[in-house]
């Protein structure tokens, strides 16, 4: 697995220098370990960005039954996790400074995202969290056609509603396969993109291109990181987000080893 020089990190790159390659699932597995050993080497701050997350999840969550939309606390579970290729900022840079050996401390690794100026991370950030929201947008939707203006009063109620009439079940159905899809799309344009705009000055468009281009040179491999990265998710979600402390920080270290395996640069002619 090839690792990108640091020198990439402090100016701009030709685009046209940049290419996808062919990978096996054998990258997959090495881009899991070096993220495990990334995690191993610095587990204290990796682990706080895990903290952080599962701490707005439940947030989040216990805010929806606070004001009484209980019924939207599986949906925003559900969907918490598609922010998370934005919350990983930090664990990219971390696994950059890692493998280029270059020390670093807290505030480097907090701040990266406002030390970009000129780049264009945050657009794509913007792009992350347009798709949730389209996401939440769309459960209230479904919620509205199939269930009409039903209230619920109890989760418990909420889930015997959907699992227990026609209606329910359709919404639960229809609800999964357009989830699916803008999970799929939101996978393709940030399997590569968000590690790539912080590692080298083009733009967030480029980037969700490139991002694309590594999953259509790669279907296979990349069908099985995305679902990889779904499973283990969604089994950290389970205890109360608890396992996203750990499951989080090694993904994200790990999708960063996946973008150095993914994209190369063209060397070149002498």
């Amino acid at each position: 697995m090839s690792e990108t020089n640091p020198s990439h990190y402090v100016g701009p790159q030709p685009i046209d220098r940049l290419r996808v390659r062919k990978m096996t699932h054998d990258d997959v597995k090495a881009a899991l370990r070096a993220g495990l050993s990334d995690y191993l080497a610095r587990p204290f701050l990796s682990s706080s960005f895990g903290i952080v997350f599962a701490l707005g999840g439940l947030f989040v969550v216990a805010s929806l039954f606070y004001y009484n939309q209980i019924w939207m606390a599986i949906p925003v579970a559900l969907g918490f996790p598609l922010i998370a290729p934005f919350a990983a900022a930090g664990l990219y840079e971390m696994s950059r400074r890692l493998a280029a050996g270059t020390p670093f401390a807290w505030r480097d690794i907090y701040l990266v995202v406002s030390r970009q100026p000129g780049r264009e991370y945050g657009w794509m950030a913007f792009v992350v969290l347009f798709v949730f929201w389209v996401w939440i947008y769309q459960v209230r939707l479904l919620l509205a056609v199939f269930l009409g203006l039903q209230a619920f009063s109890s989760l418990e109620g909420f889930v015997q509603v959907i699992t227990g009439t026609a209606n329910g079940l359709l919404f639960m159905g229809i609800g999964t396969i357009v989830g699916a899809v803008l999970a799929f799309i939101l996978f393709c344009i940030t399997t590569v993109s968000m590690p790539l705009l912080l590692d080298r000055k083009i733009d967030f468009i480029t980037a969700m291109l490139l991002s694309i281009n590594t999953v259509r040179t790669n279907p296979a491999v990349m069908l099985g990181w995305g679902m990889t990265i779904g499973v283990l998710v969604f089994l950290a979600m389970v205890p109360a987000f608890l396992g996203l402390i750990v499951v989080l920080p090694v993904l994200g270290h790990a999708t960063w080893h996946i973008y150095c395996c993914a994209i190369e640069e063209i060397p070149e002619e002498v």
